[in-house]
């Protein structure tokens, strides 16, 4: 009798992993996570609120960054915490991760009215990071496409209108980039170099203001290389479409001027 109840104790304690204990005394439950009360996240977005208003980009970030944790998916307050976002990283000069920011608010939430505005500042941020017209475009190239993004996609809108300025400005930008490549030859007297580069300015960027003295140059350009039927319907543009363009007259000789 007694070896059958040792037997069967040795039996209980085998099913019950033979009374050992794991890892030292037990396995600790594992700790469940619990957000912020609604009240906090109000209290937290305030903060956030009232650090952008005031400038205070560094404080901003870290309390948005924080919000955009606790928030719950489909709180209406996202997109505007991803711009906030945006508008702190670019102030702190930190553009690429400010384009981020930006690009989420507008593509993740397309309806929201912040959208266009977050599509308009994303444009903005590529414009900053091509300053001289000298380098490299390619930033300069994202921001235009951006900003006509912008006026495609929400083309009632008033970051829209602002956004056909900033296209303008870029174009400016883009005709003075060719016109300095052009001069680039020009002064080295590589003229047929200097022309592809005018011709392809007026042609693409007609509106600039840098055009006429960019027609004048062509004018010159094609004397040097002896082409008469070029200079004469390249002036006969300019008198028609630029006649105030400067040097015209010295370029551009009436037959009378001639004469």
């Amino acid at each position: 009798m007694i070896r059958h109840l040792v037997v069967l104790g040795g039996a209980l304690l085998a099913a019950c992993g033979g009374g050992r204990v794991e890892d030292g005394g037990g396995s600790a439950p594992a700790p469940v996570s619990v957000g912020a009360s609604p009240a906090t996240i109000d209290s937290l977005w305030r903060e956030a609120e009232r650090s952008v208003r005031n400038g205070k980009w560094g404080e901003a970030q870290k309390l948005l960054d924080r919000a955009l944790l606790e928030f719950s998916p489909g709180d209406g307050r996202i997109a505007r915490a991803h711009f906030y976002l945006g508008e702190a990283l670019f102030a702190q000069s930190r553009q690429l991760e400010a384009a981020r920011e930006f690009r989420k608010a507008s593509d993740e939430t397309p309806n929201d009215p912040i959208a266009p505005e977050a599509l308009l500042r994303l444009g903005d941020v590529y414009a900053d990071l091509w300053r001289r017209p000298e380098l490299d475009p390619t930033y300069g190239q994202t921001a235009l496409s951006t900003y006509q993004e912008l006026v495609n996609r929400y083309p009632e809108s008033n970051a829209a209108k602002r956004g056909q300025l900033r296209i303008t400005e870029l174009n400016e930008r883009f005709a003075t980039k060719a016109y300095k490549a052009a001069m680039f030859y020009f002064r080295l007297k590589a003229y047929d170099s200097a022309v592809l580069y005018l011709k392809d300015l007026v042609a693409t960027y007609p509106k600039t203001g840098i055009v006429p003295e960019a027609l004048v140059k062509l004018v010159q350009a094609y004397r040097a290389l002896g082409y008469r039927e070029d200079v004469q319907e390249t002036c006969g543009y300019i008198r028609r479409f630029h006649p105030q363009a400067p040097k015209v007259r010295e370029v551009c000789p009436t037959k009378t001027a001639s004469a």
